[in-house]
């Protein structure tokens, strides 16, 4: 009953034009609207009576509530359940009675309309009837539509405060966390920053809404930074990018910044959050371990130099040793380009080839048997990541096998060629090394040396593998299987 608000319709006059229509239509001098509770009958609309109400017992309106048609009583002293009622043997001294019952939507029975005589009748005419019941119908739609206007209200309500309550609970939150925090509206346009940026920033409340955040950037990250967030907003991917951000105290300090968008039942864009942490320290110091491994790493390259000459010192004092120290020098620079391909590198001196490739590391490798990439030697299949665990085994390994090739094989001859074709069988890599073209091979080829053991060296016991060979008339193929996670440690994790 009190989602129907019964006094402010009453008080409104909500349906006082169906109750007058009511007696109109019977010629009664009392038309009521009313509404049974649990202890007593509230009249909405009344018209021919003073009183805005009675007892629940003396209620007529709680018997035709129940019915499914017009109740009539032509004469309430003739009958049994009302002779007696307060209402029939005094004031208004009822004696004719006919009530529409009242039905909620959930089919409860709420009241009636009813109409009331103090002289008997034989009953209403149908005209009458039907049209008590069109009246009941019509208040019945009237009390329903300001239940619902009740419950819109307060769902309303209630609605903005679970939202004060969430936007509350968001803001402690937002501040409580030592990044900065922010959102937009599904343009981009910024409306939100919590107390960690204006701390961080020195920004006045309010100067960084919409565009002006941009501002903050340092001058050469603003147009990055633009080109970034507005590939975001365009494709509701992440937006994630490192730039330098002005601080409070007027300099710049390195920020990460990231975002996600908030989406809808339908997929669109509701809303973007993001965090922007303060990087500045991280970023320095990864920069100074950065120039020291590329120091270290350039003097690393410097003593295989240094190696080499000393080399090539010892087999001047000691011709007999030339061709001995001729092979060292020639691994030793194969371990300087294999370090040089996977070392820490700057923008200037970094690769063409990315360093985790090892078609990169074995075009590096071979590129002093040709003139130029497909020449004499062909990399075939596809790529695979190697580290620098695994580039050493890896040069030392093909470097002898190009040696080989180049004093006994296919690299031999002008018309000789090799193929490596790279193919991953399940989680192993498999190489194939096959001569072509070379000179004709008899038996089982070379005898077995230094070199061949420095090949089962390489490919079984550093990298975990099997080497299987064919001295085949035409040139020896080599098929070397190594598990995919000894060449590179990312596969491990």
């Amino acid at each position: 009953m009190a989602r129907y608000d019964l006094a402010g319709a009453r008080d409104e006059g909500a349906l006082d034009d169906l109750a007058a229509f009511a007696a109109e239509l019977c010629a009664v001098p009392i038309a009521i609207v009313s509404l049974v509770e649990e202890e007593t009958q509230f009249f909405v609309a009344r018209v021919g009576l003073a009183a805005d109400g009675t007892p629940r017992s003396q209620s007529f309106c709680a018997h035709a509530m129940h019915g499914h048609s017009v109740m009539e009583v032509p004469d309430a002293t003739q009958d049994a359940r009302f002779a007696a009622n307060p209402l029939v043997t005094g004031a208004p001294h009822i004696r004719f009675y006919a009530g529409a019952p009242l039905v909620s939507r959930e089919g409860v029975p709420l009241g009636a309309v009813c109409v009331i005589d103090d002289q008997p009748r034989a009953g209403l005419t149908p005209f009458q009837t039907r049209g008590l019941e069109i009246l009941a119908a019509a208040a019945m739609s009237r009390l329903e539509a300001r239940r619902a206007a009740r419950d819109k209200r307060e769902t309303a309500a209630e609605n903005r405060a679970a939202l004060a309550d969430s936007e509350g609970r968001f803001r402690t939150l937002a501040n409580a966390m030592p990044q900065m925090v922010w959102s937009t509206l599904p343009d981009g346009y910024h409306d939100y920053y919590n107390a960690r940026w204006y701390e961080f920033t020195g920004a006045p409340a309010g100067t960084t809404d919409g565009a002006g955040w941009n501002d903050m950037f340092h001058p050469e990250d603003q147009d990055r930074a633009w080109k970034v967030w507005r590939h975001s907003l365009e494709t509701g991917e992440l937006y994630q990018i490192e730039y330098r951000l002005r601080h409070f105290d007027g300099t710049y300090r390195w920020v990460l910044g990231r975002a996600l968008p908030i989406r809808d039942a339908e997929g669109n864009i509701t809303r973007w959050f993001g965090t922007c942490t303060d990087i500045h320290e991280q970023k320095l110091a990864m920069e100074e371990r950065e120039v020291i491994s590329q120091e270290l790493s350039h003097r690393i390259k410097n003593i295989f130099a240094v190696i080499g000459g000393l080399i090539q010192f010892a087999a001047r004092t000691h011709p007999a040793l030339a061709p001995l120290a001729a092979d060292l020098r020639a691994r030793i620079a194969a371990l300087g380009r294999a370090h040089d391909f996977v070392r820490p590198h700057s923008n200037n001196s970094r690769p063409s080839a990315h360093q985790d490739s090892l078609r990169g590391l074995l075009e590096q490798l071979l590129a002093p048997y040709q003139s130029h990439p497909g020449e004499r030697v062909t990399i075939d299949g596809v790529d695979i990541p190697v580290d620098d665990r695994a580039a050493t085994p890896l040069a030392l390994l093909f470097h002898e096998l190009a040696t080989n090739a180049s004093k006994y094989g296919a690299l031999s001859t002008n018309e000789g060629h090799v193929t490596i074709d790279i193919h991953t069988v399940g989680d192993r890599a498999r190489l194939t090394w096959r001569e072509e073209k070379g000179p004709a091979l008899a038996g089982s080829g070379m005898p077995s040396g230094f070199g061949s053991q420095l090949i089962e060296l390489s490919a079984v016991r550093q990298l975990g593998g099997t080497v299987t060979r064919d001295w085949r008339p035409d040139g020896l193929t080599i098929v070397i299987e190594a598990p995919l996670a000894a060449l590179s440690r990312a596969r491990r994790s």
